[in-house]
């Protein structure tokens, strides 16, 4: 039965279980019943095990070493679902203390299946929101890389943190402004977009926006910007009409 077929009681109860036997293998230095939780083919159990071992290593300093090692050897297995979850737990620790997880996403970052790359970026967004300063320095040395997708995925990794505080990612933004590739360029201008419209943000990217080289570029993103102010208009600061006269006004 999957996870969410249970009542909230029985999952209460799984995640109780799975915390306890966690906690234990660690104790012991065994991890069969982590591997299991990890390779468990329900997003649900995967991600509850993720999240208990990062709050784990978050109250007990005794075992970070331990986790942190045992990490290591997982990160190396077969199974892409196992890999995934590890650099969903290393997501989880580098909300705090991020140097000492960042070889995980070096590795994960050119993983041989989406799923553990999928989860480099999703964990960037996570970490980026609450311990921004080493995240985006490790990102900022991805900007140029040879690989598109990698460029890519980095542009996509540090949206979340640009949307309360676009003034922290612009300047990285900026780098992939002449980037030639199509894939690249239609994220840029996607991110753009989505760090533009809540409270107090237009006028932070409409500024920034107004240094870029790339004229062609910047008229794209300024398209795209106005476009999500409809799109999402029942979340936005400004109708779209507010913000259209303000770029008309300020740009």
């Amino acid at each position: 039965m999957a996870y969410y077929d249970l009542s909230k009681e029985e999952r209460n109860g799984v995640v109780l279980e799975m915390s306890g036997e966690i906690i234990s293998e660690l104790n012991s230095n065994k991890h069969k019943k982590i591997n299991n939780y990890l390779n468990n083919p329900d997003t649900y159990i995967r991600k509850n095990a993720y999240l208990i071992i990062g709050k784990i290593f978050i109250e007990n300093t005794d075992l970070q070493y331990t986790i942190i090692a045992l990490l290591e050897v997982l990160l190396k297995e077969e199974s892409h679902y196992i890999r995934q979850t590890v650099i969903n737990a290393a997501g989880e620790i580098g909300k705090r203390n991020f140097e000492i997880v960042m070889d995980f996403f070096d590795i994960g970052l050119f993983d041989k299946h989406h799923s553990p790359r999928n989860a480099v970026i999703g964990s960037i967004k996570k970490m980026g929101e609450v311990n921004p300063k080493p995240v985006l320095e490790w990102a900022k040395k991805y900007l140029h890389h040879p690989d598109k997708e990698i460029r890519r995925e980095i542009c996509h990794g540090i949206e979340l943190r640009g949307r309360k505080y676009p003034e922290d990612i612009l300047p990285l933004l900026k780098e992939l402004e002449h980037d030639k590739t199509s894939r690249v360029r239609n994220t840029l201008i996607h991110v753009l977009g989505q760090i533009a419209y809540k409270k107090g943000c237009l006028a932070t990217v409409i500024t920034d926006l107004k240094t870029w080289k790339n004229k062609q570029l910047v008229a794209e993103a300024i398209g795209e910007i106005i476009d999500v102010h409809h799109r999402y208009r029942n979340f936005g600061a400004l109708t779209q009409e507010e913000a259209r006269d303000y770029i008309n006004k300020n740009f």
